[in-house]
C-alpha cells in the first residue's frame, strides 16, 4: 500500500510543481532523460540477473506480447480508416498496449493475492512487458518519427537505447554473481524510477486539454483496463496449471498503462498530452477496475 501512496503523492507533486511556476518548462524532459538512462537500466541489470528460468514462465511472459500485438492491430486499423491520427495510433499502442506490470502491478498484486504472486508478476514484467517495449515498441516509436531510415540505422537506434543495452549486459552477466554493494547501488538507482516518472507525468498533465482527447482517451482506457483482461481471460482460462498463476496473469493484463512506455511516447512527441492523460487517469481508474476483476475471479465468474 505504501508504494501506491508514493505513486499518487509523486503524481500530485508534479501537478503542484507545474502550477507553482518554480520549475522550468523542460522539467519533464530532464526527468525523463534520467529515468530512461539511469533508473530503468539499473532496474533491468538487477532483475534480469535474478530471474529463475523454468518451463512455466512462458505463460505469464507471453501475455504482454499478446496484448501488444492485438493493440497494434486494433489501433493501426483505426488509423487506416482515419478514425485516429498516426501519432495517436502509436501513442495508444505504447500506452494501451503495454501495462504497468511492475510499479503499480506488483504492489496491487501483493495486496490482492499475496506475496506468492510476485514471482509471476516479475516474469510478466521483465520477460514480457519490458522486452516488448525494448524491441517492437521502440521500433514502432522510432519509425513513427518519420525520419529516413534503413534496417541498420533502426537497429542502431534500438541497440543504443540505454535500457536495451542494460538488458543485453544483464543477460551476459547472469552466470556471474553480483557483489552486495553493486546490488545495493542498482536498487537505490532503480528506486528513483517511479517517483521521477510520476512527477514528470503529473507535471505534464493538463486536464484543460481533456476536451481535445476525450474520444481517443476513452478508446485507449477501455481497451487497456477492460478489453485486455477479458481477452486474456478468454485465451488463458483452462490452459494455466495453477489458479494463482491464472489470477496473476489476468490481473496483470488489467493494469494501467506502463510508466516507461508513456515516457517514451512523451519523449518522442507522440501525442504527449494524450500519453500523460492515459497514465495520469489510467492509474487511479485501474485501482477500481482491477478490484472489479479480482471480485469476478474470486467469485468464480472468470
Amino acid at each position: 500500500m505504501s508504494n501506491i501512496i508514493l505513486l499518487l503523492l509523486c503524481f500530485c507533486l508534479g501537478i503542484v510543481f507545474r502550477k507553482s511556476n518554480k520549475f522550468p518548462e523542460n522539467t519533464p524532459q530532464v526527468l525523463n532523460t534520467f529515468v530512461l538512462n539511469v533508473s530503468l537500466p539499473a532496474l533491468v541489470l538487477r532483475h534480469i540477473h535474478e530471474i529463475q528460468v523454468s518451463a512455466n514462465i512462458i505463460l505469464p511472459a507471453i501475455m504482454p506480447w499478446i496484448i501488444f500485438t492485438i493493440a497494434s492491430g486494433f489501433f493501426f486499423t483505426l488509423k487506416y480508416f482515419q478514425l485516429i491520427s498516426p501519432k495517436t495510433a502509436v501513442c495508444l499502442v505504447l500506452t494501451a498496449g503495454l501495462g504497468n506490470t511492475s510499479f503499480v502491478g506488483i504492489p496491487l498484486l501483493e495486496t490482492y493475492l499475496g506475496e506468492e504472486s510476485i514471482g509471476y508478476a516479475i516474469v510478466s514484467d521483465q520477460l514480457g512487458t519490458f522486452l516488448v517495449l525494448s524491441f517492437p515498441g521502440l521500433m514502432i516509436a522510432t519509425l513513427s518519427e518519420g525520419k529516413s531510415w534503413n534496417l541498420s540505422s533502426l537497429l542502431k537506434r534500438v541497440l543504443t537505447f540505454a535500457p536495451v543495452q542494460a538488458l543485453l549486459l544483464a543477460i551476459f552477466l547472469r552466470p556471474f554473481p553480483y557483489p552486495e554493494w553493486f546490488i545495493l547501488i542498482l536498487q537505490r538507482l532503480g528506486d528513483t524510477l517511479s517517483p521521477l516518472a510520476l512527477v514528470s507525468v503529473g507535471f505534464l498533465l493538463n486536464l484543460r486539454t481533456l476536451n481535445g482527447y476525450k474520444k481517443d482517451l476513452a478508446i485507449g482506457l477501455v481497451f487497456k483496463l477492460i478489453f485486455s483482461p477479458i481477452i486474456i481471460m478468454l485465451l488463458y482460462r483452462g490452459f494455466v496449471p495453477e489458479r494463482l498463476m491464472y489470477e496473476t496473469i489476468v490481473l496483470e493484463s488489467a493494469m494501467a498503462p506502463m510508466i516507461t512506455s508513456t515516457i517514451v511516447a512523451i519523449d518522442r512527441n507522440l501525442s504527449p498530452h494524450l500519453a500523460s492523460l492515459m497514465l495520469g487517469l489510467g492509474i487511479p481508474i485501474s485501482f477500481i477496475t482491477t478490484y472489479f476483476f479480482l471480485y469476478l475471479l474470486k467469485a468464480g465468474i472468470l
